[in-house]
């Protein structure tokens, strides 16, 4: 993890805590560097956990727009988040939303090998519906996979009030 939090109080460094944001949380935001300007979408994944290192696992066309900016500069940055209820107050300042969330920085590889490209959809089936799926060679043909080895990641979590 990084040390790029500003709230300090709601930092989330409980390694099951973190896990259970990623195992909530469907959509990962997907930030890409296209020239001198941002891209970010919305994409499903799937994550593994080993050893404190985490690995995050995309899936999408064989071609586009992703693709071709990872091609010219594979540093990604992703957040997920989840227990998103908006709340009031007696104040402008009182209003607020509770969240928790997951942000990391890493690098994308778009995956050639068919064994690891049915590996990462078995891993996204399982985070995003909690089965084990088959995936035949043929399913992982059509798609693409790509792997974020992410370097640094960080968690927080902000309650109600």
């Amino acid at each position: 993890m990084n040390k790029g939090i500003t709230k300090r109080e709601r930092e989330i460094t409980d390694m099951e805590e973190i896990l259970s944001i990623l195992d909530k949380a469907k959509v990962l935001h997907l930030g890409l560097v296209d020239g001198d300007e941002p891209y970010v979408v919305p994409m499903n994944y799937g994550y593994l956990m080993e050893d404190g290192k985490m690995t995050v696992y995309l899936h999408g066309a064989l071609k586009g727009r992703k693709l071709e900016l990872m091609r010219v500069n594979p540093k990604v940055f992703f957040e997920m988040d989840c227990d998103i209820v908006p709340f009031e107050g007696k104040t402008a300042c009182n209003y607020g939303i509770t969240y928790a969330s997951v942000m990391g920085r890493g690098k994308a590889v778009i995956v050639e090998d068919t064994e690891e490209k049915i590996k990462g959809l078995r891993v996204l089936m399982k985070t995003q519906t909690g089965r084990d799926f088959d995936i035949t060679e043929k399913m992982a043909g059509i798609v693409s996979v790509i792997r974020i080895d992410v370097s640094d990641f960080t968690a927080k979590k902000r309650p109600m009030g």
